[in-house]
């Protein structure tokens, strides 16, 4: 599927290149075809003027290819034949020119064979004009040679032109596709991997529900209090469940932006406050000390559902992952035009390579232990998309000295 949206933007991309180029080219090449019409016939407007009234002096040569300032300068051979009322050849004027009779009876033929004032003898390289006159009639022919080869040479350089530039856009095209696409590329990938990993995850409690529901049909005199071993199973992975799936339900929210998210002046220490306390009892069991530095009433702008979430879920972390006898502290605390809260545990050193994961759903740095102590993989990501709601930023540090903290900075 990605291949195939890479593909569409390419073609669309060339397809709209190519027209604008050929649009482009076909302008240029009918202006100037016109203007080298436009040149032919003042050419041969001046050339019949110069054989009507000629200059006092009989003996002016054109010398081809050089410009000359005098008024009745032609730049381009021509010639001029005066013909009779009976459509005979009279005289010639070729003094600057030599031309065949076989190749100026073609030419005149030609034109006397044609009802247009002007026009071109393709065969012959000529553009000729035809004045009447009260004895006859006068054609200049005009050699069109340089005329042609210059639209001849306009056209090969617009194709080259085209082509190199259709193939160098096809090059910048497929770069800049790929480029385009790999966000969705990335979230595409995102979400076959959060599919799996789901549906792996789910697979494990329906598992046991159903083997535990097994074991209750297989006794089905047995009253409930005989069976409540199966029973608080049966309820202990269903609460599982529903917490994963409330868990992927916000993050399936958070991703189309229509998680809600209702915003008011709160007091973020006293909530800071509020959600360190219930794990006072959890932290005591672990062995782990429970400390704080909580500047008082710092006001925030924000959630306070998802605020208390997020605090929960970094301090729960921060306990279980924390060595024995080892201390969790949370620091809030103004920061110049930010709050920042963290959260700091004397716990196992996270490699770097590892860091950059742990905001990714259902990855676990530990399989085993994070299996063990229920969890799935998501608090982090949840964490990152309440901090996203609030237009914050969080990251973490670690070191085998000073542990790891979680910083998370948040605006007024």
């Amino acid at each position: 599927m990605i291949k195939k949206l890479r593909r569409k933007i390419v073609l669309i991309n060339m397809s709209l290149v190519s027209v604008v180029l050929i649009i482009a080219f076909v302008t240029v090449f009918i202006s100037s075809y016109n203007k080298s019409i436009m040149n032919m016939k003042e050419s041969l407007g001046r050339v019949l003027m110069f054989a009507q009234h000629p200059p006092e002096d009989q003996n002016i040569k054109f010398e081809i290819g050089k410009p000359n300032q005098d008024v009745n300068n032609f730049v381009e051979p021509f010639f001029i034949v005066t013909l009779t009322d009976m459509g005979e050849i009279d005289t010639v004027s070729d003094d600057n020119v030599e031309v065949s009779n076989e190749v100026l009876n073609e030419a005149v033929e030609t034109v006397l064979s044609k009802t247009d004032s002007f026009g071109t003898i393709s065969s012959l390289n000529l553009a000729y004009s035809v004045l009447d006159t009260p004895t006859g009639q006068r054609i200049a022919f005009l050699d069109i040679t340089n005329q042609k080869q210059t639209i001849a040479n306009l056209l090969m350089t617009s194709l080259l032109v085209g082509v190199s530039g259709l193939l160098a856009f096809f090059f910048i095209s497929l770069f800049l596709a790929r480029l385009a696409i790999k966000p969705v590329e990335l979230a595409f990938e995102q979400q076959r991997q959060f599919v799996a990993d789901a549906s792996h995850e789910l697979k494990t409690p329906l598992t046991v529900i159903l083997a535990n529901t097994g074991i209750l049909m297989n006794h089905k005199n047995d009253t409930i209090e005989q069976q409540s071993k199966w029973i608080s199973y049966i309820k202990a992975e269903a609460e599982r469940m529903k917490k994963l799936v409330e868990d992927m339900l916000f993050l399936a929210k958070s991703d189309a932006a229509k998680m809600p998210c209702v915003k008011s002046q709160i007091n973020f220490s006293d909530i800071s406050w509020s959600c360190l306390l219930p794990f006072e009892s959890l932290a005591f069991e672990q062995g782990v000390s429970l400390e704080s530095k909580i500047d008082p009433d710092i006001m925030l702008q924000g959630d306070e559902k998802q605020l208390r979430e997020l605090i929960g879920i970094l301090v729960d972390n921060a306990c279980k992952y924390s060595l024995e006898k080892g201390t969790v502290t949370l620091t809030l605390s103004k920061h110049q035009d930010k709050i920042k809260l963290a959260v700091h545990n004397t716990g196992t050193y996270i490699p770097e390579e590892k860091q950059k994961h742990l905001f990714e759903r259902f990855y676990r740095m530990d399989e085993s232990r994070d299996r063990k102590a229920g969890g799935y993989g998501l608090g982090l990501a949840i964490a990152k998309s309440i901090v996203d709601n609030h237009h914050g930023k969080i990251h973490v540090k670690s070191s085998q000295a000073k542990g790891t903290t979680f910083e998370i900075y948040l605006p007024y």
